[in-house]
């Protein structure tokens, strides 16, 4: 499902990039080490796994390709998974300037008119990257499934690596949809889907709503909302099943870093079933949440108010560093199980350090000495650039939805009610109101008045203003 509309030819985005901070050019002696790094050849005695037909999957247009795949049968039965990851410690000196650097800025924010990246483009977008038909330095992590699609072993190595192909989820969903997929990736449907149904089972939590995005337009922009192609989920269950895994080796380990949050807690479970039958969503006895919201259209109203209130479940994500005991909750709520990032090194700093934790256990060497240091420092450091990355993007589609409706104030829309705010208990100055998303133009905003849940109505525009990048709506 996809919905556009042009926006005005000109929306600076540069307010909101001082208003948060990022960071413009890097360093010279960073940028200096990350030419120097991009120049010199491989690192030498690692293994040459060029013979793997890898290939990449991204969104389209993308440049800072961290991951690779080629998937096979295994004889007797089950899967092989190899998952080449982007070696980006291979190139980033520790205790160097642009380390340093990489601490600053913690991840890529992406704008859209441009990501503030982690790297300098010379590596994130050009050496570093698993682009293609060009030799590059990886972390090869080797996964066998059963035929049932459980884990049985996992290997990971440095190696010499070449993608064959930069596919993107558009062309591989219409190769899918003719049955022409590549080779190397032409059992993900088929492995995706059984990973998917694994996930469900042990109570893994997947929110289905549509995102939101300002994508280039000529010279203008468009505001799209788009939900994701099967192939998107599939590929996701490939990064979910290496993160799993690197979770439970660094467990075993007892030193690491873990994406953790707490399981959905009964009373919120709850209130949420309380909300199901009066939006018309079928939950039947004994079915998880996971598989309930599994099974909804996110295009009708009333089950994207379902999944609006579900997203209540998912709080609390949190990086845990740990060195010598296992933490005392070290699951994901959302996965289901232990997890951990470590797919994505040439935009997350965090994926750097868990990367190299994981091949130090696995080939029984020590955690190098700047790794373990570095452990308790990257939860504070992740947190904080999270917050800055979601910022970012909520504050440039704030500001093209303002842009986009600042001359029709007045006018009466279409939408859907997604949210209800909590009656006021008689507290002076909060006035009732909730969330609603316009049918067209694709705008989610605030919105005053009493508000059914999950049904349709008409919305009067009252403000969108570019400068404080505000949009209200009234109703009736």
């Amino acid at each position: 499902m996809v919905i556009r509309r042009v926006l005005a030819p000109r929306i600076d985005f540069g307010a909101l990039r001082r208003e948060l901070g990022l960071p413009e050019e890097f360093p010279s002696a960073a940028q200096r080490e990350a030419d120097e790094a991009a120049a010199a050849p491989l690192p030498a005695g690692i293994d040459d796994r060029t013979d793997v037909p890898f290939v990449t999957l991204d969104p389209v247009g993308s440049r800072d390709l961290d991951q690779a795949m080629q998937l096979s049968r295994r004889p007797g039965g089950g899967y092989r998974v190899r998952y080449a990851i982007a070696d980006v410690a291979a190139h980033v000196r520790p205790g160097g300037a642009l380390e340093e650097e990489t601490w600053r800025r913690g991840q890529t924010v992406y704008l859209p008119d441009g990501n503030v990246p982690l790297h300098p483009h010379t590596l994130s977008e050009g050496a570093a990257s698993l682009l293609p038909d060009v030799d590059r330095a990886a972390v090869v992590w080797t996964i066998d499934l059963d035929a049932d699609g459980g884990t049985v072993a996992v290997e990971l190595a440095r190696a010499r690596v070449r993608s064959r192909a930069k596919l993107d989820y558009p062309g591989v969903q219409a190769a899918a949809d003719a049955g022409r997929l590549p080779e190397p990736i032409a059992l993900l449907p088929e492995l995706g889907t059984l990973l998917t149904a694994r996930g469900l089972r042990r109570g893994a939590i997947n929110l289905p709503l549509p995102e939101q995005d300002v994508e280039p337009d000529g010279d203008g922009w468009r505001l799209v909302l788009r939900a994701p192609v099967p192939m998107e989920e599939h590929n996701a269950q490939i990064s979910l099943l290496t993160g799993m895994a690197a979770a439970e080796m660094m467990l075993a380990g007892r030193i690491g870093l873990v994406r953790t949050m707490p399981p959905p807690k009964p009373e919120a479970v709850q209130r949420l079933r309380a909300a199901a039958a009066p939006l018309g969503v079928a939950w039947p006895e004994g079915t998880g949440v996971g598989e309930v919201l599994a099974g909804l259209d996110p295009a009708q109203p009333r089950a994207a108010a379902f999944i609006d209130q579900a997203a209540e479940l998912m709080r609390g994500a949190a990086y845990t560093a740990f060195d010598g005991e296992r933490p005392e909750q070290p699951g994901h709520g959302g996965v289901a199980a232990a997890y951990a990032h470590v797919t994505a090194p040439l935009r997350r700093l965090a994926d750097r350090y868990a990367t190299e934790v994981c091949l130090a256990l696995h080939t029984g060497r020590p955690v190098p000495d700047h790794v373990r240091a570095a452990l308790p420092r990257l939860p504070e450091v992740m947190a904080s650039t999270d917050r800055a990355a979601g910022a970012a993007t909520r504050g440039a589609i704030e500001l093209a939805e303002a842009v986009l409706l600042e001359h029709r104030v007045g006018e009466t829309f279409d939408a859907a009610v997604l949210d209800v705010t909590a009656p006021s208990n008689g507290r002076p100055g909060r006035r009732p109101g909730g969330t609603v998303a316009l049918d067209d133009p694709p705008v989610r905003a605030r919105c005053t008045g009493e508000l059914p849940l999950g049904d349709r109505i008409r919305v009067r525009l009252v403000t969108a203003d570019p400068t404080t990048r505000t949009t209200l709506f009234t109703h009736p």
